[in-house]
C-alpha cells in the first residue's frame, strides 16, 4: 500500500504538531523536537496506521509515547514520540532495554534514540489478535503452533538474558505477526532489575486467561489448565532448558 510522507518541516503545523507534542506542547517545545528529529536523521513522517488519535492516524499509542511511521536515511522506520505528560525523563532507558532484547535476537531492531524519540525497525505486520482472525483453511493449526512456539522461544531467550518485558500478560498489544514470524514489541516497561517472567506471562495469556486464549482454543484444542500450571511451576522453579522443553511438550507445540 502506497503511503504519503510529509517533511518534518511541516510538523509545526496542525494537526501534525499535536502528534509531535501529544497531548499538549508549546511552540517552543515543538520547534525543539523538530530540531532533535533532524539530528536523529529523520526526514519525513507518514500519518497512517490502525489507531486514530484526535483525527490523525498513527501506528499506536501508549502511556509513554505515540508511534508513527517515518523515514530515516531513505528507509521506513518506526518512530516513538515521547508524550509530554510521560513520567519518563527520556527514551534512552528504553533504547538500552531494546538493545538488550536485540542482543538475543528479540524485538524490533533499535537504531537511535534521543530525549524525546526512539527510532527502530518498522515491523510491517498485524497484532496477533487480528492475525488469529485471518487464519482459515487447512494447515491453520500448524501455522498457529509455529507462531506460538516462536513466541515462547523469544520469551525464553529474554528470561535467559535476565530481561523482563513487563507487559506480556496483555499479549494483544505486544505481539505483532509479520508473515508467519511473531515480533515482541514495546519494551518501555522492561527491566533487568526484577525476576523475568516472560515465558510464564505469555503462556498464561495464550492458554489460560485472555481473549487470545479463547481464539487459540477454537483453532486447536488446548491442554488442560491443570497440566499447564504444573509445567509452568516446574519451569518457574528451575528455569532450565529441560523444563522449558517440558512446557512445550505439554502445550503440544
Amino acid at each position: 500500500m502506497a503511503r504519503s510522507f510529509i517533511s518534518i518541516k511541516r510538523l509545526a503545523d496542525e494537526p501534525y504538531s499535536h502528534i509531535l507534542g501529544y497531548p499538549r506542547a508549546s511552540k517552543r517545545q515543538i520547534r525543539s523536537r523538530m530540531v532533535e528529529l533532524e539530528k536523529l536523521g529523520v526526514s519525513s513522517i507518514s500519518f497512517s496506521g490502525p489507531t486514530v488519535l484526535d483525527g490523525v492516524a498513527v501506528l499506536g499509542k501508549g502511556y509513554v509515547g505515540v508511534v508513527v511511521l517515518a523515514k530515516r536515511n531513505g528507509k521506513m522506520v518506526a518512530l516513538k514520540i515521547r508524550r509530554t505528560d510521560s513520567q519518563r525523563d527520556g527514551m534512552r532507558e528504553e533504547k538500552i532495554m531494546l538493545e538488550a532484547a536485540n542482543s538475543v535476537h528479540v524485538g524490533p531492531k533499535v537504531l537511535v534514540a534521543g530525549r524525546n524519540f526512539l527510532v527502530m525497525e518498522y515491523v510491517d505486520g498485524i497484532r496477533i489478535g487480528r492475525w488469529l482472525d485471518t487464519l482459515a483453511g487447512a494447515g491453520r493449526a500448524k501455522k498457529l503452533k509455529n507462531v506460538v512456539r516462536d513466541v515462547l522461544d523469544d520469551c525464553y531467550r529474554l528470561d535467559e538474558a535476565g530481561l523482563d518485558h513487563g507487559e506480556l500478560s496483555n499479549i494483544s498489544k505486544h505481539v505483532m505477526v509479520r508473515g508467519l514470524r511473531p515480533v515482541l514489541i514495546d519494551f518501555d516497561s522492561s527491566s533487568t532489575k526484577r525476576r523475568p517472567s516472560n515465558v510464564t506471562s505469555i503462556t498464561q495469556a495464550m492458554f489460560i486467561g485472555s481473549g487470545i486464549a479463547k481464539k487459540i482454543q477454537k483453532i486447536y484444542k488446548n491442554p488442560p489448565k491443570s497440566s499447564i500450571i504444573v509445567a509452568l511451576r516446574a519451569y518457574k522453579q528451575s528455569g532450565t532448558r529441560e523444563s522449558f522443553e517440558g512446557l512445550l511438550d505439554v502445550l503440544r507445540v
